[in-house]
């Protein structure tokens, strides 16, 4: 059945698409920069193959195989000669002393990752090659986003399932993905984060042995390759961020600022994570040994500019901003619920002892046929897990919160066995909107 599913996904998007994209004519889908570095490439290629993909089929359908033709179609650009597409170097010349970088105009050479993820479309549609198991394992994840009051939605966030498959890791461990980043001063570095990290983190060759410092790696590599951009363009954003790694057994959480993780386990909240505030006491003793300060107007703040102690972004208040991720592994036993992603828009308004609480009303709250906001829904129609993150972004507003809020929910058991649980013995009950405590 996978197979012929497989099959009919790739008999549409051949019928969409029967022939490559003429030269000059219009994607279909719009690239996220008009020129994009050799580096960046990757990360800019698989985003517009996924959103192809996404827009066009239905969601979560076909994500493994979505992920799978991304990365062959990317494998392919990359043996490519790309020089007709070099952008002219005294062009991008900001300054002299800079290393000048490649620049690619991106429209053209996205033209033709497309036709090549055509190509693929089209040869495994016509000869369906064997292809590596989908994860079976992540599957339930309830995810939605609302701009709220605020002018902007200066939020991303990235749900991957499906990170071997993109980045064609075959070592036979399960890897599963998920993001939220809560940019500030513009969604520039929050969309850059959202589209790099991941591919950054893929290339890090303590990726199994240590993943910790493979994902401190990749947010410094991060950082870096945004101060690029942000140079080049005239960016001045920043974001926080707080990422999960599921993979086998092991849990891993990398975070900057105020965005946070949390787990719970049994109906109790296990702490991931001591998110980065500028009163917090070594934050701020970091920023002073430095020779900055912490002011407070109207909320605590780097010499006066920034509410955030850490992140992505923000060059003009590096070194006292920091680039540096922290991270924390927690192995995982079979036992635990889900694990719960948010920025500070949700958290500010929202206790995390309130969690459990909350996530229980909501699977027993009947599903919403209308929906509605931001969400993007990954589970069937009939998953009683459905609107767990509509219910808790509402909650948050309802709460006070003013602010962009995020929310990611992964469950580690299927809900219907936490609603069991809990009408069977009641552990993950909770009195006055809070959780029992320990």
């Amino acid at each position: 059945m996978e197979e012929e599913e497989a099959r009919c996904f790739l008999g549409r998007f051949v019928d969409d698409f029967p022939a490559a994209l003429e030269e000059g004519s219009p994607l279909p889908v719009s690239p996220l920069s008009r020129k994009v570095s050799l580096q960046e490439l990757p990360g800019e290629s698989l985003d517009l193959g996924l959103r192809l993909l996404a827009s066009r089929y239905e969601k979560g359908a076909a994500a493994g195989l979505s992920a799978l033709l991304c990365q062959a179609a990317l494998s392919q650009l990359l043996q490519s000669d790309l020089s007709p597409f070099h952008c002219p170097q005294e062009a991008e010349a900001d300054q002299e002393e800079e290393e000048q970088v490649i620049l690619l105009e991106s429209v053209e050479v996205q033209r033709l990752f497309l036709n090549k993820l055509i190509d693929v479309a089209s040869t495994w549609y016509q000869n369906f090659p064997k292809l590596p198991p989908s994860s079976s394992r992540f599957l339930r994840c309830s995810v939605h986003a609302i701009k709220n009051t605020r002018r902007k939605m200066e939020d991303k966030h990235l749900a991957l399932a499906e990170f071997n498959q993109l980045f064609g890791i075959q070592d036979g461990v399960e890897r599963a993905y998920y993001a939220v980043f809560d940019g500030h001063g513009g969604v520039d570095a929050a969309t850059y984060t959202a589209t790099h990290l991941h591919v950054a983190l893929s290339k890090q060759e303590t990726l199994q042995s240590d993943t910790a410092t493979a994902f401190k790696s990749a947010f410094k590599q991060t950082d870096d390759m945004f101060r690029g951009k942000a140079r080049r363009e005239r960016l001045r954003s920043g974001t926080t961020g707080v990422v999960v790694l599921i993979q086998g057994q092991e849990l891993t959480v990398a975070w900057l600022g105020d965005s946070q993780a949390i787990l719970v386990r049994k109906g109790q909240t296990v702490s991931l994570m001591d998110p980065h505030k500028p009163d917090r006491e070594d934050e701020k003793q970091r920023i002073e040994d430095l020779g900055g300060c912490i002011t407070f107007m109207g909320c605590w703040r780097v010499n006066g500019t920034y509410a955030v102690s850490r992140a992505i972004g923000d060059f003009d208040q590096k070194p006292y901003v920091s680039g540096d991720a922290d991270c924390s592994v927690t192995q995982l036993f079979g036992d635990e619920d889900y694990i719960l992603l948010a920025c500070d828009g949700f958290f500010d308004a929202v206790k995390p002892s309130e969690v459990p609480h909350l996530v229980l009303d909501a699977l027993q709250q009947p599903v919403d046929p209308e929906g509605g906001g931001d969400a993007q829904l990954e589970q069937s129609e009939h998953d009683v897990g459905l609107r767990v993150a509509q219910q808790l972004v509402g909650h948050a507003k309802a709460a006070g919160s003013s602010d962009n809020i995020t929310v990611i929910l992964v469950f580690l058991r299927p809900p219907e066995q936490l609603l069991a649980q809990d009408s069977t013995t009641g552990t993950a009950q909770a009195t006055s909107g809070a959780a029992p405590q320990q």
